[in-house]
């Protein structure tokens, strides 16, 4: 692969921007996907993404923009996807470009919901990409923040560290630092969880708990990601680290949190729908919780602050009942 590899980037929102940013510090060639000819045409007019992260002024010189999926990937080296994940299925569906000797980088931090596969597990499966040409975004790195250029940290995930390290160094810029990681299996699937648990923080935080009571929620959680991962991808890691308890921190209690602010939502009476109709951005907990909930079938694993997000979510039980019973199970 050249130094400089060519890079494309499917989805439109402030991930996807906030991830264009950091690539034109290093890439000289991106290939940008998104849905709505209307914001194609605006940001090759006006240099910026009217829609998500305004401030962020883009060099279109760098960029090529489009609307369909095959020729922004066709000739890339490096695929990323920031495309929502109940939507990335659908997405894909006419893109008949061979992915299996490009590297595939998920910055999703989502399950497909139909199939109830994490990122890296869908496109091994559906589309022949060896895990060795996966890699995983995970934070703490919220998109408003790297618009801003305050200091940022990721961790780049893959069975193969020199690809980890190539998707790394691409992302690396004076105001991200980066890291890289074999855990594919566990940054991702922590990075699904911290979703649903920002959910629920968002939710206790609605229903009038304070900043104390959301110290022992959080507690529990990195406790029953750590649980979770280790019965699914029994290997030795370390939950503390900024990949996995970092992430959920700042989804949990950052005001930048799509998850905590519709948890938020729901925690004040919003109905599902409607708090879905109010928010412009897509809450990944939402979907995540259920498949969650569904692969935990397999394995039996105790998860009472999942349960009790499906529940309210789903089962549509009281979120005052639901978490005045959940505060007797956590310690």
């Amino acid at each position: 692969m050249n130094t400089k590899p060519k890079v494309a980037i499917l989805g439109g929102g402030s991930w996807a921007t906030a991830i264009v940013k950091m690539l034109l510090e290093n890439v000289d060639e991106i290939n940008w996907y998104m849905r709505s000819t209307e914001k194609i045409d605006f940001i090759k007019k006006h240099k910026h993404n009217n829609f998500y992260l305004s401030s962020v002024t883009l060099d279109t010189n760098k960029i090529e923009l489009f609307n369909d999926i095959e020729n922004t990937v066709d000739g890339a080296d490096i695929v990323i996807l920031a495309i929502p994940s109940a939507f990335l299925k659908n997405a894909l569906q006419k893109a008949t470009i061979n992915l299996s000797k490009k590297i595939i980088v998920s910055a999703i931090k989502g399950i497909i919901p139909d199939e109830n596969l994490i990122i890296a597990e869908y496109f091994n499966r559906f589309y022949n990409v060896p895990f060795e040409s996966i890699a995983v975004i995970s934070g703490p790195c919220h998109a408003e923040e790297v618009a801003l250029e305050r200091l940022s940290y990721l961790t780049i995930a893959s069975p193969d560290l020199k690809n980890a390290r190539t998707v790394a160094d691409i992302l690396s810029t004076p105001f991200i630092k980066t890291s890289i990681s074999e855990d594919i299996y566990g940054t991702e699937y922590s990075a699904v969880l911290k979703n649903v648990f920002a959910v629920a923080a968002g939710i206790c935080h609605g229903l009038g708990y304070g900043d104390n009571f959301n110290a022992v929620l959080i507690s529990n959680a990195i406790q029953e990601i750590k649980r979770f991962v280790d019965v699914v991808h029994p290997i030795t890691r370390d939950i503390k680290s900024s990949a996995y308890l970092g992430d959920l921190l700042v989804t949990a209690y950052s005001q930048f949190s799509r998850n905590r602010t519709f948890g938020n939502m729901i925690g004040k009476g919003y109905s599902v729908k409607s708090a879905q109709l109010e928010m412009n951005m897509v809450a990944e907990g939402y979907y995540a919780v259920k498949s969650i909930i569904e692969i935990n079938k397999s394995y039996l694993v105790n998860m009472p602050i999942t349960e009790a997000v499906y529940n309210i979510l789903y089962e549509k039980i009281s979120p005052a009942i639901e978490i005045k019973l959940l505060t007797e199970n956590l310690r």
